[in-house]
């Protein structure tokens, strides 16, 4: 329209009564996508301009994670993020491990453990390292982040008067357990490893989804009027001509009539809308209920929401109870006794834990999958290896900080070190517990079950470095490790009674291992790990010989005390169904759904779990989610699950899932996220919300109509890839409602 000013004949007016607005229309646009564009671009200088150590033959070099090529070999020091995909080389561990927080790329909170090559970790500096030659052979780019196959071959020193104790020829195999993910964060002291996918090729990167192009729904209703409106114009000025009648040069009136009904297309609309968003853009960000920098980029309406775990973004308080088996019955003590108990006995006679109480807060303190976690300087390292400083601080008396895959594991340990016996120090082999009196407690570690959720339990065998003594310690569910032990009158009663209280229970049991009969169960248990049939059946039936004659120690009982649900409760006054899609166990994500009050007390949860996946267990499955969705619960359901009732009945099992008042999907890897949100947009027509703080979460987030980012602890990459970066999930109902 504009554009046909300059043509003579049809020109009904000054020029800048056209250009004006559409100028300043246009103005206003670039000017609003400039500054978005601008914030966006800084945020990622920060990120690619975070500086790493680039280890040479020439000397270390600090470079910034945008130059990084494959081969570099690189050090990543503790709670550093890793920039690129990495073999690992060597730790600051003398045993090559080294602990990785994964949660920005699975969203799982528990750490996973990495170990590094033999061939290169006994190498005993980082200039012997450099002076070897060496080739990775590393798998074609795929999108698992839970496998991995490569080859390391060391070819000897390249200088022969090195004096390097690599030898020529040497070769190890590869596994994921020996690499470093991007995205992940380095939990010890320092790694180094070697480049082998960077940039689109990394495991992150593939598996997240292109950005697309997002509209709000006040943009697209406007487009639908100004369609509608065009055509109306078009058929007013065709209506017009005909009326005047088509004689002569009819085409030049049709375009007058044209411009003229022009007018009628709503362009202001378009700048009042843009004014709109940078005023509400101004107010969200200045609003006093929304602290921290709130940035706001696009607008949309929410009426599914999906949430990434709600409890990583609430204060946690863990509180304990536990309740000790005495003589045959019930001795339930308080705190200051358990502890007078527990220091008095490690007090006397040295380090000899005596008494029943005393021997409970031993197993507890045992029976884990905890790290101790020291900050830099509060406690002296214990060891060096080739001139470094050794990894987790081992035997100093500062305070550690404890990290578990569940808050009810740090919750236990932690209690017992307020008790007065504390866990100073763990690795693979080994366990240290410190009295408050400065006695030390050594274990060796023999054998660990981490806890499965179809075991419901995990176990563990130590032995007493000082009286040489081996002890099996189990922990686990009341109808698990009840039905195992021997009877005890008092355990329904209690366990009942800690339940009643809305706590989580826990039994811990113990059984003292004769040295012949431990000896003959490790040999069949090694003979079960290397069988080729029926490998887990057969190794399943050896660890059950550790049950006859466990003796249950206590019942502990755990408690979360997290942010209010009254966020929840609005969201769904206001009609908005809550989907929680988490990484997590089964068991962990049932635990934050019900206490950061997901779902309602009431009305608990349902576990979609079915036989089998065959289509007669999952209709059968289905058949039982209707009839609990009709009472008012929640559905819990892992990827795998949620896959295949897709596949057998996507539109029914879609339909039941949305009448549910909440949904939780667990195990769920980045790409299903994304998948979820597309289904439920498709089926139903509804605006959907997103919310998440990792990486693990941006395919979610932008795959939503709205996605809201959350500044987390490890990064900033949900808060890049989101309409809206808040400081705290508290801020989303605000935002929504």
């Amino acid at each position: 329209m504009a554009l046909s000013q300059f043509v003579p004949p049809l020109r009904i007016g000054y020029l800048y009564t056209y250009w004006g607005p559409l100028g300043f229309v246009v103005f206003v646009t670039m000017v609003r996508e400039a500054v978005d564009d601008f914030r966006r671009w800084r945020r990622d200088r920060e990120l690619n301009g975070t500086v790493y150590e680039r280890l040479a033959r020439g000397g270390s070099k600090l470079v910034p994670s945008s130059v990084l090529q494959v081969g570099d070999v690189i050090r990543v020091n503790k709670n550093e993020r890793v920039p690129a995909d990495l073999v690992l080389l060597r730790t600051s561990e003398k045993q090559g491990t080294c602990y990785l927080r994964t949660d920005q790329l699975d969203g799982e909170t528990d750490w996973k453990l990495r170990v590094a090559p033999p061939t290169t970790q006994r190498l005993s500096s980082d200039e012997e390292l450099l002076s070897v030659g060496a080739s990775v052979y590393a798998e074609r780019p795929g999108l698992d982040i839970h496998s991995f196959i490569g080859t390391l071959s060391l070819s000897g020193p390249e200088t022969p008067d090195s004096g390097s104790a690599a030898v020529a020829g040497d070769q190890a195999s590869l596994s994921v357990e020996n690499t470093l993910w991007t995205n992940t964060v380095v939990a010890s002291n320092w790694a180094v490893g070697v480049v082998v996918y960077t940039g689109a090729e990394t495991r992150a990167a593939m598996n997240s989804t292109p950005p697309r192009s997002k509209f709000g729904l006040v943009d697209r209703e406007i487009n639908n009027v100004t369609k509608l409106l065009v055509a109306s114009v078009l058929l007013l000025s065709m209506l017009m001509v005909a009326l005047k009648g088509f004689g002569g040069q009819w085409y030049k009136y049709y375009w007058r009539f044209l411009l003229l009904f022009s007018y009628i297309i709503p362009l202001a609309l378009r700048v009042n809308l843009d004014m709109a968003k940078i005023t509400y853009s101004f107010l969200i960000m200045r609003d006093d209920k929304l602290e921290g920098n709130i940035v706001f980029k696009k607008l949309h309406l929410g009426t599914i929401a999906f949430t990434d775990e709600p409890d990583s973004h609430a204060e946690v308080r863990d509180h304990v109870r536990a309740s000790v088996a005495e003589g045959g019955g019930s001795g339930k003590q308080s705190q200051q006794q358990q502890q007078s108990t527990a220091g008095s006995s490690i007090t006397r006679q040295g380090a000899d834990l005596a008494g029943r109480t005393a021997e409970a807060v031993r197993a507890i303190a045992l029976c884990h999958n905890v790290t101790p976690v020291y900050e830099d300087g509060d406690c002296e390292t214990a060891e060096s290896a080739g001139g470094s400083s050794g990894g987790i601080s081992r035997g100093g008396y500062g305070e550690p900080s404890y990290q578990a895959s569940s808050p009810d594991e740090v919750a236990l340990v932690s209690w017992t070190a307020s008790v007065g016996l504390t866990l100073a120090h763990r690795d693979q082999s080994s366990m240290r517990l410190r009295a408050d009196n400065g006695t030390e407690l050594n274990y060796t570690v023999l054998h660990l079950f981490p806890f499965s959720s179809e075991s419901k339990r995990m176990g563990i065998i130590v032995r007493d470095d000082r009286t040489g003594e081996i002890v099996f310690y189990a922990k686990g569910a009341d109808t698990v490790i009840g039905a195992v032990v021997q009877p005890v009158d008092w355990l329904e009663e209690e366990v009942g009674n800690l339940a009643r209280e809305g706590l989580r229970t826990l039994l811990v049991a113990r059984r003292v291992l004769r040295p012949d009969f431990y000896e003959d169960w490790n040999r069949k248990y090694e003979q079960a790990r290397l069988a080729m049939e029926n490998r887990s059946e057969r190794v399943q039936q050896v660890q059950q010989l550790l049950d006859n004659g466990l003796e249950l120690l206590c019942v502990t009982g755990t408690v979360c005390r997290r942010a209010s649900g009254l966020h929840w409760r609005r969201l769904r006054n206001a009609g908005v169904r809550v989907w929680m899609l988490t990484g997590d166990k089964l068991e962990t994500a049932c635990c934050i759904a019900k206490s950061s009050r997901l779902v309602d007390k009431s009305s608990g949860l349902y576990v979609f779990e079915p036989a089998s996946g065959r289509s007669a267990d999952l209709d059968k499955e289905i058949r039982i989610m209707a009839r609990r969705v009709e009472a008012g619960q929640g559905v819990v359901i892992t990827g795998q699950y949620l896959q295949a009732a897709v596949e057998q009945d996507e539109r029914r099992f879609i339909q039941l899932a949305c009448q549910a008042p909440a949904v939780v999907v667990c195990r769920c890897s980045p790409t299903q996220k994304a998948e979820v949100v597309r289904l439920l947009k498709e089926h139903t027509g509804k605006r959907c919300a997103a919310v998440g703080d990792g990486g693990n979460d941006v395919a979610m987030i932008q795959a939503a109509d709205c996605g809201l980012g959350i500044v987390g602890k490890e990064g900033k990459q949900a808060s890049l890839a989101a309409d809206f970066s808040i400081m705290r999930f508290q801020h989303v109902a605000r935002l929504l409602l």
